[in-house]
């Protein structure tokens, strides 16, 4: 139990720091890579996205994050995994789509990560799970 435990908030930890570094780099039009690369800018325009989505994707990145890893607001961490798991599986499309498959890679993995945060989440972090049914007297 405490190796499942314990890889969860391996996990968990990943996929929030990758998410809010995503939301400020999307915030800042950063670099894709600290030392080099495309920009966040450069990504999105080669996409063909507006660079204003960009705006959008990291005002909700930023609380996403957080929401993953602060205790409590178990509805709201449901939301905060789908929309994860939204803009990790709509980056990969994209980039299959734009003819980029070796692009694919980066957010197939981050998204298997935030799949295995989700999957192994202890009972007290699970809408239903043990806390909320204490605290809402177990009514589903």
């Amino acid at each position: 139990m405490k190796a499942k435990h314990v890889f969860y908030w391996a996990m968990t930890l990943l996929i929030a720091l990758e998410t809010f570094a995503g939301g400020v780099m999307d915030l800042t039009h950063g670099r894709t890579n600290v030392f080099s690369g495309p920009t966040v800018v450069d990504v999105v325009t080669s996409l063909g996205y507006p660079v204003y989505v960009l705006v959008i994707l990291g005002i909700w990145k930023i609380p996403g994050a957080i929401t993953l890893v602060v205790p409590g607001f178990l509805r709201l961490k449901e939301w905060a995994y789908a929309g994860i798991v939204f803009e990790l599986s709509g980056a990969a499309a994209s980039q299959a789509i734009r003819g980029q498959p070796k692009d694919i890679i980066a957010p197939l993995v981050l998204l298997a990560v935030a799949l295995s945060s989700w999957a192994l989440r202890p009972p007290n972090r699970v809408l239903g799970g043990t806390r909320d049914q204490k605290t809402r007297g177990a009514v589903r």
